[in-house]
């Protein structure tokens, strides 16, 4: 992960309600509130109300992405319902970490240096016209592949963070629009992974690698991305020991939210 070679690395990002924006598995946690103990997901399991739970929720993203200016397809439907049904009741499964170093002042947290081990990621990349638009379509294909369409025909769990590899340009003035989606296999998926069906899905091992990181709550967005890298590049005694053009932002929580959770990632240099 610390390699440029390194195609794919770490994403989860939206933009402001009423902008373009990403959709991303945090959207399911509203629509899962607002369901009632009536609601399908809690029937008997017949095919009708299977329909119906499956056209409600597809018609809930849709719904969504017409906000973000994003078309959620029909064939959605489906991983939309397994996500739904089975984030409700299976805990997040968090990448591990050992923390090396904690930057604080008084009080607050400046900066935390992490070690994170080898591991394999679902990667696809992705160069929409806009941003928010490669993010939310290479969500929904990393959904597929999460949802049963993989050699193993099985759902395989939802990780958090859910994390985006952008690259700046020469003045790191601005975000390019190649951008890559990743997802880190559950730890039990490790060894032998589930290969896609979707051949622009590549499944990746990641080297260990040093991050410098800092949490920010607020939105995700091209400006903000960059707000906060040039912060950070202003904390770290030596931003020069981390990679210049290559950056993660990793997504926790619910990006409807008004205060959700977010973390700028630098890379520390081979």
């Amino acid at each position: 992960m610390q390699q440029e070679a390194v195609s794919c690395r770490m994403s989860g990002a939206a933009g402001e309600p009423g902008a373009p924006g990403a959709i991303t598995l945090e959207d399911l946690d509203s629509m899962a509130e607002e369901q009632s103990p009536d609601s399908a997901y809690h029937s008997n399991g017949c095919s009708q109300d299977d329909d119906a739970e499956q056209e409600r929720l597809l018609s809930y993203w849709q719904s969504v992405g017409r906000g973000h200016q994003v078309d959620v397809p029909r064939d959605m439907a489906e991983p939309i319902q397994q996500l739904t049904r089975n984030n409700q009741h299976q805990e997040r499964e968090s990448i591990p970490f050992t923390l090396i170093h904690r930057k604080e002042k008084f009080g607050e947290v400046l900066y935390e240096k992490r070690q994170y081990g080898k591991a394999k990621w679902a990667c696809i990349k992705m160069q929409e016209e806009q941003y928010e638009q490669s993010i939310c379509l290479g969500f929904m294909k990393l959904m597929k592949y999460i949802c049963e369409q993989n050699s193993s025909g099985l759902y395989l769990g939802m990780t958090i963070p859910i994390v985006t590899l952008v690259h700046t340009n020469e003045t790191h003035s601005e975000i390019t629009r190649s951008v890559t989606v990743a997802y880190y296999l559950p730890e039990l998926l490790q060894e032998q992974p589930p290969q896609p069906y979707d051949s622009d899905i590549i499944i990746e091992e990641w080297p260990p690698t040093v991050v410098y990181t800092r949490s920010f709550r607020g939105v995700t967005n091209e400006d903000s991305i960059m707000r906060e890298i040039n912060f950070l590049a202003e904390l770290l005694e030596s931003p020069e020991l981390c990679l210049q053009n290559i950056f993660i932002v990793a997504g926790y929580t619910n990006p409807a939210a008004a205060n959700r959770h977010n973390e700028i990632w630098f890379l520390q240099r081979p």
